[in-house]
């Protein structure tokens, strides 16, 4: 089967860009898994681990949303913010789970239930995704 052309990018920066054998995007009705020849679309995106995979191996990013856009040769993914697993700055993952977490214990009267849940969701994430690459990284034994 013929590679899709994958790339995502944010306002700043190219985050990533290849050919690839499929995407795994967190749409906001759920995971989606796209493949060469796919049906064109454009749906949003939910702060997640989108996947990609090119024979064996096997990239993970971060997204924060946005939209994901396919045609039947390319996906581009536009996205507020996204960071490869390698890029994931933990101790900033882990202080902001941390005051997500105490803003959500302690629930201060100028909160934002919303805005304090997606914070967590957010770090929670890339901790997960960090987890995840350390993980395919150990040696086996």
């Amino acid at each position: 089967m013929a590679p899709l052309q994958f790339e995502i990018v944010t306002a700043e920066r190219q985050v990533y860009a290849d050919q690839v054998d499929v995407v795994i995007a967190p749409g906001v009705e759920g995971q989606l898994g796209i493949l060469p020849h796919h049906t064109p679309l454009v749906t949003l995106l939910e702060p997640g681990e989108l996947i990609v995979r090119r024979g064996d191996q096997e990239v993970s990013l971060f997204v924060s949303g946005g939209f994901l856009e396919v045609r039947p040769d390319k996906v581009v993914v536009l996205a507020d913010v996204a960071e490869r697993a390698e890029e994931i700055d933990v101790a900033r993952a882990e202080e902001a789970r941390r005051r997500a977490e105490e803003r959500l214990r302690e629930r201060p009267r100028d909160l934002d239930l919303m805005r304090a849940e997606m914070a967590l969701r957010r770090s929670l994430v890339r901790l997960r995704i960090v987890e995840k690459r350390r993980r395919r990284e150990r040696p086996q034994t």
